[in-house]
């Protein structure tokens, strides 16, 4: 379980796969909007959805030439929301810290 919990923090745990997650938070979206969203070029855009894709947090299916893409488990967007609060929470400790020395 360890291992499992590990990899799936690596695989969401880059800038480039959370802006393609925060695309994806309205629901599926064709890889030609998440490049035009994430501002990222094509190769490299495929390459961080595959990783999130091996990693099963998101699922996709052809339509024509097109590739949709839709997260699988939308608590992954929980998981975010609570790594932004430490974050905010920390910021204001620090923040408190330098001001009491200040």
């Amino acid at each position: 379980m360890l291992e499992e919990r590990a990899d799936l923090l690596k695989a969401i745990a880059h800038p480039s796969r959370l802006s393609i997650l925060e695309s994806l938070r309205g629901g599926e979206k064709c890889v030609c909007k998440i490049i035009e969203e994430v501002g990222l070029e094509q190769s490299n855009t495929s390459q961080h959805l595959n990783i999130l894709k091996k990693s099963g947090v998101l699922g996709s299916r052809k339509e024509g030439p097109r590739v949709i893409y839709w997260v699988n488990y939308p608590e992954i967007f929980e998981l975010i929301k609570i790594t932004d609060t430490i974050l905010m929470n920390r910021a204001e400790k620090l923040s408190k810290i330098v001001t009491a020395r200040g």
